[in-house]
């Protein structure tokens, strides 16, 4: 009995499992296909990889900025993670909005092929800088998800590319809750008002 009992207190003693972290992404993005128009489609165009200047945003944690303790610095959830690197997940998501109405190309990789889709012309290619992507807390019960992004969209000549236009694009959507899962759902309505401003831009640049 007594070594039983020695057992069950040393069980008792040792440290609890840690907690994996919740691993976030942008949801299913559209159920349904676009509908179909008589519209022709837009010019394809090529997408490069999302950059991140300072390398801040090159990892998986969900960040946050207090406005009213030190908004300079950048702090991580520690229970949240993003299933993958933030850029690539505006990417991913760019790509299927982009590509309900038009080509979308991998910058770099298959110029024969990007040449054959576009009667033998290198399509534009859209470059994107990541400058912010946080959940940002006005107040402790205020807070929203904010995203910075710089698009540049540059067409390719003998000479080497050629610039055709530059927008900022600064997107905010209030969070529901003052935690990781409120921030998540900000960030995710903020990317995608942005993508959407960005899409209708592309349009509008001849």
């Amino acid at each position: 009995m007594l070594t039983l009992s020695l057992l069950l207190g040393a069980c008792s003693a040792l440290p609890d499992k840690p907690m994996r972290a919740a691993l976030y992404d942008f949801g299913p993005g559209a159920l349904a296909p676009a509908p179909a128009t008589r519209q022709a489609p837009l010019p394809p165009i090529a997408l490069a990889d999302i950059s991140t200047p300072g390398g801040v945003l090159d990892n998986q944690s969900v960040l946050y900025r207090l406005a009213y303790d030190d908004a300079q610095q950048l702090r991580p959830y520690s229970q949240a993670r993003w299933s993958m690197p933030p850029a690539q997940l505006i990417r991913q998501r760019l790509r299927d909005t982009l590509g309900r109405t038009r080509a979308v190309l991998n910058a770099g990789e298959g110029p024969a092929l990007n040449r054959s889709v576009n009667q033998g012309v290198l399509p534009r290619v859209l470059q994107l800088e990541l400058d912010e992507f946080s959940h940002f807390f006005e107040t402790p019960g205020r807070s929203v998800g904010l995203i910075r992004l710089r698009a540049t969209l540059v067409e390719a000549t003998p000479s080497g590319e050629k610039l055709l236009a530059q927008r900022s694009v600064t997107v905010q959507r209030p969070a529901p809750s003052a935690d990781a899962p409120g921030g998540v759902r900000a960030l995710t309505a903020a990317t995608d008002a942005a993508i959407e401003e960005i899409a209708t831009w592309l349009q509008q640049v001849p």
